[in-house]
């Protein structure tokens, strides 16, 4: 009857020994996992919403107007005429607000 008891209170143990790890785990996700894709999703969204005649800064800091966009490219005008194409992937979200909010 003690070994059943004895058992019984390892098997216990065992579990309590999981619940430090598990903790880890659900901190690790709220605080790195998460924001990241929330992050990623505002991205997204962002390059989704890019249109002609937006100002946009990329990720390399090119500075300009968006001219055309042709599928998940698009056209960025800069200065004196100028014309590059760049992919839509390649818009700065956090540049492009910052600068928006120097004007």
């Amino acid at each position: 009857m003690l070994n059943i008891l004895l058992q019984a209170q390892g098997g216990a143990s065992s579990y309590m020994s999981f619940l430090p790890l598990i903790g880890i785990v659900v901190v690790f996700y709220f605080f790195m996992l998460r924001p990241q894709q929330k992050k990623a999703k505002e991205q997204k969204k962002f390059t989704e919403e890019i249109k002609r005649g937006d100002y946009v800064v990329t990720i390399g800091g090119a500075h300009g107007t968006v001219a055309e966009l042709e599928g998940d490219t698009f056209i960025l005008e800069v200065e004196k005429g100028g014309k590059i194409r760049f992919n839509k992937s390649a818009i700065s979200m956090e540049a492009t607000k910052a600068a928006a909010n120097k004007k």
